[in-house]
């Protein structure tokens, strides 16, 4: 005998997800995936939805609007990063500046996996600074000083083995990396290839004394 179903109700989440942080999750993954493609201005709700499988009104069961939306992500997206970046630069098997240049290698040979079509999320958001909510950009402005602060103390690592001359200024160097990395990384999503990438990273090794 056939059994009919309750309908679910319209705005709830997906019952296979629902009274978990599943929906929230997968929205969250697939919103960060966008952003790193298109940037905050071009992605729509409907089509991060879209993308998870989410009906439209359960959006707004876990986020009040896009810009709270657009706040997680860069939170979650910057904690990620940042614990990508702790991977190489803690990674005590290798001399700090190995660990360096063992971030750069695979971040290039990440956006080619990707054909260059994924940028940096905070990046990405930055250049649109002019049409984002205004609370975005202390929160970028704080993952950019994490990212260089972590670089700065592989960079005094470096120096206490002797591998960089006394006389750098490693927190200067680590802002200088980040400037430089962000717009090498927008260039090579520009041209499609990883040249840029490795132009921008044979310099800094330079700069270095390498």
């Amino acid at each position: 005998m056939s059994k009919t179903l309750p309908r679910r109700r319209r705005g709830r989440p997906p019952k296979e997800l629902a009274g978990t942080s599943a929906t929230r999750d997968a929205l969250v993954r697939a919103g960060v995936v966008m952003l790193t493609e298109k940037g905050y201005s071009a992605t729509g709700i409907e089509e991060v939805l879209r993308s998870v499988d989410v009906p439209k009104g359960s959006f707004y069961h876990y986020f009040p609007s896009k810009e709270a939306f657009g706040a997680e992500l860069i939170d979650s997206y910057a904690g990620y990063f940042s614990r990508k970046l702790d991977s190489f630069f803690l990674n005590e098997q290798h001399s700090p500046l190995e660990r360096l240049r063992a971030f750069t290698d695979d971040a290039t040979s990440a956006m080619k996996r990707f054909r260059y079509a994924r940028g940096c999320l905070v990046g990405n958001l930055g250049q649109e600074m002019g049409v984002l909510p205004k609370l975005f950009r202390q929160q970028l402005f704080d993952v950019f000083i994490d990212w260089q602060q972590r670089t700065a103390k592989c960079l005094r690592a470096a120096q206490a083995t002797g591998a960089i001359s006394p006389n750098q200024d490693c927190d200067w160097l680590a802002e200088f990396f980040w400037i430089g990395w962000e717009g090498a990384v927008l260039r090579a999503k520009l041209e499609r290839r990883s040249e840029p990438l490795h132009s921008f990273s044979k310099g800094f090794f330079r700069l270095l004394g390498e």
